[in-house]
């Protein structure tokens, strides 16, 4: 939650930013970010690990937004991308310390061997990606550790090996945060502690890189739009049409703003993506099979065929169970529950076909 306050004090969200999320797995981050930034902003939410990539993307999907692109990288790899992000977020992995009340297990795993383990693994981290970081961008650096090691000293590091100007925060004091102050460069950071406020254990400090940027590199490839003959397919399924730049990926139609699409290229030729964009779904000669993706987005006309289920319904279909239609119109159809958009079903003459993905359905009963 304070990142947010620590965005809107240090970047001008008036303005359309392009923003990384370094360690952005499981997503809560980088959603945050997306709901702040301005709606030509580009966010690239980024995870190392592969298996917590893709639990990045599923909840990329679900905040549906067509400006956020997820990649698998290590931080090295963003260095070819010199003085590229006008904002990094990099909440780095810690010793989690600051987690002790709510998993007593980490005080039995936590050593100091891991804490100076955790400080170096920081400051690789941060010295391979900060290349990426522009002139006059902001770095905004947290952990979960009480650590000196973590984050004081990480602040001195920063400022001693970069050309990085520490940026203070207005704090107002009912918040109960605790301003720490560096010994050598009298840099402020803030620390959350449990008893005195509603959280947990939490670092968090802000820079500003100085310098001059270098011309921004530009490439000749260009995205391949989807035809304008088939655009028409597509208009019917979304909620302004013209809004959208489609991109046509091995038979999908992808659906990304202007901005995404003007800078996709760049990003391909020097990352692995995981997600980008919206994916519409696969045009066939008779129709488009829409995406699950579209369902969950922002981009979904409101006006298409839709069922309301109860609760009971709901996790049935969640559940990729059978369900009963209970209409008479034919076709794809928008499965909701409480105004919310679940997925997709088809409604043929004699059944429904459920096309909730199945490798996000819920396994158990609840």
């Amino acid at each position: 939650m304070f990142l947010q306050e620590a965005v809107r004090q240090t970047t001008d969200l008036q303005q359309p930013l392009k923003a990384l999320d370094l360690c952005a797995a499981p997503g809560g981050k980088s959603t945050l970010l997306q709901g702040m930034l301005h709606p030509q902003s580009i966010l690239v939410a980024n995870e190392v690990i592969k298996s917590r990539a893709n639990l990045l993307a599923d909840n990329i999907t679900r905040w549906g937004a067509e400006n956020v692109i997820v990649t698998n990288n290590d931080p090295r790899d963003f260095a070819r991308l010199e003085d590229y992000f006008d904002l990094m977020v990099v909440d780095a992995p810690c010793s989690g310390s600051g987690l002790f009340r709510r998993d007593p297990e980490a005080v039995t795993e936590w050593s100091y061997e891991n804490v100076i383990l955790c400080s170096q693994r920081q400051q690789r981290i941060l010295a391979d990606a900060l290349p990426a970081l522009k002139p006059g961008g902001v770095l905004i650096y947290s952990t979960c550790s009480y650590a000196r090691e973590e984050d004081e000293q990480i602040m001195e590091w920063l400022m001693d090996h970069f050309e990085m100007e520490n940026l203070s925060l207005t704090i107002d004091p009912s918040w109960h945060i605790i301003t720490t102050i560096t010994e050598q460069h009298k840099a402020a950071g803030y620390r959350f502690y449990p008893d005195q406020l509603k959280g947990e254990g939490f670092f968090i400090a802000c820079f500003r890189k100085k310098g001059t940027a270098h011309p921004p590199k530009k490439i000749k490839q260009q995205i391949t739009l989807v035809p304008q003959r088939e655009i028409a397919r597509i208009r019917p399924w979304l909620k302004d049409a013209e809004g959208h730049m489609m991109m046509e990926h091995q038979g999908e139609v992808i659906l990304l703003t202007p901005q995404t699409a003007e800078e996709l290229p760049l990003l391909q030729k020097n990352l692995y993506l995981r997600k980008a964009g919206v994916k519409a779904g696969q045009l066939t000669t008779k129709e488009l099979v829409p995406d699950h993706q579209l369902a969950l987005s922002t981009c979904v006309a409101e006006d298409l065929p839709a069922i309301s289920l109860t609760l009971d319904q709901a996790l049935h279909y969640l559940r990729k169970d059978e369900l009963q239609s209970g209409t008479d119109r034919k076709g794809w159809t928008l499965i909701r529950y409480n105004g919310m958009n679940l997925g997709w079903a088809k409604v043929l003459q004699n059944r429904m076909n459920n096309y909730y993905p199945k490798e996000m359905r819920i396994l158990k009963d609840v």
